[in-house]
């Protein structure tokens, strides 16, 4: 007696995704936008780097060919990361933060100064042949370990202990060594990623802000001591401040406000000659300011508006909450980034010395940026289609 076949294909296992882009238009826009903002970057990071580099005897192309050479690295990293199946990111969630973590604590034990030197009062860069920035990678891998983890406590929320006790355990732990380099700025972002990621997730507001009562001595006495608390004094009244704490806000400001509408002409900006502090990175946004005015400004935030917009449209169509997570972290990486170093500029926030995203010089920044990239087109790609029919939809 025959059997009849059934016509009912096995599950597959996910895939490296071929060639091409993923359905719908949001992938194609978000590319747009990445490219158009590293163009940029490249463009105005000579221009910001070329009488820094001569000052310390470099080429003037030095900053601005490193960075080239990190855009063809971030490239294909994004290229990986967006035919990479989100899902595997699950499994990657422990070993990934693991590994951070113990670059984080190697930098700060004090017999490793010969791979962690200290410059400029801290050690943020790990020299194993190539010199990168853990902490930059902690804000990936927060994103990542934070969505895995609330997946699977979706039903443990409504308690503190088994809700968000363990995410602050690791948390914790990855923050320690940051504090301890010294980097609040980075502590800060990378504690808002996680803490956005999982309230998004369903974490209670109430312990949220219990946690804050809990841990506002801490953060005061961090704020309230030492350069911390210079630049603070110098925020809060930066008139009286303009040559120690508040320098370098203050050629910021002037640097900004030189530009006017359409600025001084690419190349032809001031502030980058000496008297506006880290132009090619902490302030690069005060130097575009400059020299492209008001409508490079405004063009520069359209670009960052659009990539988020599109970000949070991505989450909203992935087709799992591990999905949604993932592509809701990714964009706010991109949006706290672009807000913390543009309030800088504009004097509206205290000096954090964090990059704008795809802009400023920092491979390691660049690197993660290009990663969050892919991972919003990878769970774009994952998105169901939308029906040609919408009211027969089911």
């Amino acid at each position: 007696m025959s059997v009849a076949r059934m016509d009912v294909a096995p599950p597959r296992t996910p895939e490296f995704a071929e060639t091409g882009l993923a359905g719908g238009w949001e992938p194609a826009v978000l590319l747009g936008a990445t490219l158009a903002l590293v163009a940029f970057g490249l463009v105005n990071l000579h221009s910001a780097s070329a009488f820094l580099a001569e000052r310390q005897g470099l080429p003037d192309t030095f900053y601005v060919f490193r960075q080239a050479m990190g855009v063809g690295v971030g490239l294909m990293v994004m290229g990986v990361t967006a035919r990479m199946p989100y899902g595997w990111w699950g499994a990657l969630a422990w070993p990934l933060i693991a590994a951070i973590w113990a670059a984080l604590v190697f930098m700060a034990l004090p017999w490793t100064l010969a791979w962690a030197p200290e410059i400029n009062g801290a050690r943020r860069w790990l020299n194993v042949g190539v010199t990168l920035q853990p902490s930059e990678f902690a804000k990936l891998a927060i994103i990542v370990w934070t969505a895995h983890l609330a997946v699977k406590k979706q039903n443990s929320f409504r308690s503190l202990s088994r809700g968000l006790l363990p995410f602050l355990l690791i948390w914790g732990a990855l923050l320690v060594p940051i504090l301890l380099q010294p980097d609040l700025s980075t502590a800060f972002v990378v504690g808002m990623l996680g803490a956005l990621t999982v309230f998004v997730a369903g974490a209670r507001i109430g312990h949220f802000a219990f946690l804050a009562v809990i841990l506002s001595p801490l953060m005061l006495a961090q704020l309230g001591s030492g350069f911390r608390q210079d630049r603070l004094m110098a925020f809060q009244d930066l008139s009286a401040h303009t040559g120690a704490a508040g320098y370098q806000v203050h050629q910021s400001l002037i640097a900004l406000g030189s530009g006017g509408v359409a600025g001084v002409g690419f190349g032809e900006g001031r502030q980058k000659f000496g008297f506006l502090p880290e132009p090619h990175n902490d302030f690069i946004f005060s130097m575009i300011g400059e020299e492209w005015g008001l409508m490079g400004v405004a063009s520069l935030l359209v670009l960052y508006f659009v990539m988020v917009v599109v970000g949070f449209r991505i989450a909203r169509r992935a087709p799992d909450l591990f999905g949604q997570l993932l592509a809701i972290g990714a964009s706010n990486l991109i949006a706290l980034h672009a807000v913390l170093h543009m309030g800088v500029g504009l004097g509206v926030l205290p000096p954090t010395g964090l990059s704008l995203p795809l802009v400023s010089y920092g491979r390691s920044n660049l690197l993660v940026v290009m990663a969050a990239v892919g991972i919003l087109i990878a769970v774009a790609r994952a998105a169901p289609a939308a029906s040609p029919h919408p009211r027969e939809a089911v």
